[in-house]
Formats: C-alpha cells, sequence, structure tokens
C-alpha cells in the first residue's frame, strides 16, 4: 500500500524494493535479491521466531501498561519485520543507536524482556549493559541518538585508521554503526547535521528511518512530500526505499548497506515503509487522529502473516512449528510478567538523592516539601473508613 502523499508532491523517480510480496511469494529484485539468495528455511524460521517473540512482548507490556504495572509502554506492532530484519544480519562488533520502540532490535541482540521492562517500570533510566551487547540505551530525547552515532562511527573510523598507520591493522571486520529513528525524527535538525559529518567524514553508519507514516498525530504528508530516501542524494550518499514489511527486502537492503558501508564507501540511508499499527504510545489514542479504514488496509500488508505466508507457501512449513512458537512466545510473556510483578517500584522520595553526585541544600528542602506534603493525605484505610461511615449515614 502506498502511504499518502502531498497534493504538491514531485513524482519520486526512487524504486521501492520488494523481495516478498503481499502474498509471502518471491519477485525478483535485480539489485536486492543477490543479497537474500542464501537464506535457508532455518533462517527464515529463526525470523519468525523473533518477529512474534517481539510481538507477544509488546502484546504484554500493553497490558502490564493498562493494568498499573508501567509507567509508560511504546508499542511497535506492524515494524517487527523492519527491526528485526535489519538487525539480523549485523555482526556482533557492529554498534546500535536505537530511540525508543526498538524492541525487536533488542530482542533479538539478546537483551532480555525482563530488562526491558525495568525501564518502562520507573526503576532504573536504562535496564541493560549497552557493552554487553553493543546496543545504546534507550534515547527518550528525540533524534539525539543520531549525533551520538555518527560521532561514534567516526571515531571507530579513526581509530582504525589510526591502527593500520602504526603498522598492526585491526584483525577484525570494519565496524558499522546503526542509527534507528523514524518519519517524525527525521524532520528534525539533528538529523541534518549528523548526516552532513557522516558525509563530510565518511562515517561507517546506516541510518535506518522506519517510517511508519505517522509522527505521533502528523500523517507523513504532512512531513515529506517525497520519499525519505530521496534526501541521502543532498548529501552525496546512496539511500534505498524498501517495502518495511516484507522481511526478505529488509535483509537484502541492510546486507548491501553494510556491505558498502564496510567497504569505505561512506554512509547510507534505508526508508523502510510500514506501519505503526497501534498506538504511539499508551498515553496516545490513534482514533483521534487517523481513520479504521487505513489501519484496516494497512492490517492486511501485516509482516508476520506475510512471512508465515511464504513459510508455509515455499517451504512447506507445517501449523506444528507455529503452533510451537506460539506456546514459547506465551512462556516468554508469562516469565516476563512475573519477573515484572517481582520488580520493587521505586520511592519517589529517593530519586532527590540521584538529582547531583553531593547532597545539596536546595534538593534537601525540596525533598522536605514533598515529604511533608504526603504526610497530608490520610492513610487508605482511614480513608476506607471514612467512606464506609459515610455511605451509611
Amino acid at each position: 500500500m502506498a502511504s499518502r502523499t502531498h497534493a504538491g508532491a514531485v513524482p519520486s523517480t526512487l524504486p521501492r524494493h520488494q523481495i516478498l510480496d503481499e502474498q509471502g511469494a518471491i519477485a525478483d529484485d535485480a539489485l536486492l535479491s543477490p543479497y537474500v539468495a542464501d537464506v535457508t528455511v532455518e533462517q527464515l524460521q529463526h525470523l519468525y521466531r523473533s518477529m512474534t517473540a517481539a510481538r507477544r512482548v509488546d502484546e504484554e507490556g500493553t497490558s502490564l501498561q493498562r493494568q498499573g504495572q508501567l509507567v509508560l509502554w511504546v508499542p511497535l506492532r506492524g515494524q517487527e519485520a523492519a527491526q528485526v530484519g535489519s538487525v539480523w544480519p549485523t555482526l556482533p562488533t557492529d554498534r546500535i543507536f536505537p530511540s525508543y520502540r526498538e524492541h525487536a532490535v533488542a530482542l533479538e541482540r539478546g537483551v532480555a524482556p525482563s530488562d526491558l521492562m525495568r525501564l518502562f517500570r520507573g526503576i532504573t533510566a536504562g535496564g541493560w549493559d549497552p557493552e554487553k551487547h553493543n546496543l545504546n540505551l534507550y534515547t527518550m530525547v528525540l533524534a539525539s541518538q543520531v549525533p551520538h552515532a555518527v560521532g561514534y562511527a567516526m571515531g571507530t573510523a579513526l581509530d582504525r585508521k589510526a591502527a593500520q598507520d602504526a603498522g598492526t591493522p585491526p584483525e577484525t571486520d570494519p565496524e558499522a554503526v546503526i542509527a534507528y529513528f523514524g518519519d517524525g525524527a527525521s524532520t528534525e535538525g539533528e538529523i541534518h547535521e549528523s548526516m552532513v559529518f557522516a558525509a563530510s567524514y565518511d562515517a561507517p553508519v546506516l541510518f535506518f528511518i522506519q517510517n511508519n507514516q505517522w509522527a505521533i498525530s502528523v500523517p507523513f504528508a504532512t512531513q515529506s512530500r517525497v520519499p525519505l530516501a530521496t534526501r541521502a542524494a543532498g548529501y552525496g550518499f546512496e539511500g534505498l526505499r524498501v517495502d518495511g514489511n516484507d522481511m526478505l527486502g529488509v535483509v537484502a537492503a541492510t546486507r548491501y548497506a553494510l556491505e558498502k558501508i564496510r567497504a569505505g564507501e561512506g554512509p547510507v540511508l534505508i526508508e523502510a515503509e510500514t506501519y505503526r499499527m497501534g498506538a504511539h504510545t499508551t498515553a496516545d489514542d490513534p482514533t483521534k487522529y487517523r481513520e479504521r479504514d487505513e489501519e484496516e488496509q494497512w492490517g492486511h500488508l501485516d509482516p508476520v502473516d506475510r512471512l508465515r505466508a511464504h513459510l508455509r507457501d515455499a517451504h512447506g512449513v507445517e501449523d506444528e512449528f507455529f503452533e510451537a512458537v506460539a506456546r514459547e512466545n506465551d512462556e516468554i510473556a508469562q516469565r516476563m510478567r512475573a519477573d515484572v510483578l517481582a520488580m520493587t517500584p521505586p520511592r519517589f522520595e529517593d530519586s532527590f538523592a540521584k538529582a547531583y553526585a553531593e547532597q545539596h541544600s536546595l534538593v534537601d528542602a525540596e525533598r522536605a516539601e514533598y515529604l511533608d506534603y504526603q504526610a497530608g493525605f490520610a492513610p487508605q484505610d482511614e480513608m476506607d473508613d471514612h467512606d464506609t461511615r459515610g455511605a451509611g449515614a
């Protein structure tokens, strides 16, 4: 399904790549098909497991938040192929800079679902060790992770060159960096500045845009008159458009981009055209700004359904596999729920001690004011007694 377009848009000549069509059949792509010719049915099954595990974790995260067990949740439903398909081809040494919706990326990188929930439970500002997974922590400030990604990429390139100049070239493959962001973030100034620096210094970075058609409540047609991948040409590097609900297309585009990046050909931009099937966050109500017909049309392009159809029709994978995966995912969700419920929520008054490294008189005064305010509320049991007496009066 084509995204909405601006009435004054200039038609784009940039092709939209697709390998797995809407029915799950293979469609030849002259540029990208060779990059997935070696993908086995076992690997496709792994990708399906990863997609569906992420979706089940997402469902449980939404449920936990609605039940008051999480402060917030950021749904990813609909973007599983874009995320799993782009992180799967990376090397363990590649560095990932996520935004705040890349749950499938984190899970594929080995982050435990319970660690992912720690941030949304409100007990930590992180949740996992970035060095263990080569995955930076989530960034809640829109687009701010992208300059960091470019700077990191520039640093790795300089380190590699210094080692080569010293006669001790690294024995490992060149490191690549992936910066994830969305169509909404693409309009931020940090993105422009990052692409200027990346192009100027041949930074080994992949700008991966998940164009999910909505920047909270702003449709893509308002944000841009052209596909976002066309912007890359303005900075002098390559941009690719790919069907973001096509697992094989995303894998192929990412492999192609990483090959160029490791060869020292500078940055690459990929725009994965997908759809945010749920709310922006659990604090959002998408029924206020988008139509049900649009959601239903994109629902027919579900990336999980597409890969499932391909596994069934092209590889003869039977129901037993899909049923087993569903059971595994339910077990993952149940363990995650139990872990979340066992997490002790932080006390708000403890946050005052974390404002500065050393004790501060102003913070002490604010903490005392807060505790005094809280002391003004009657205990819950007293309030219950009062309500009971009032009801019988």
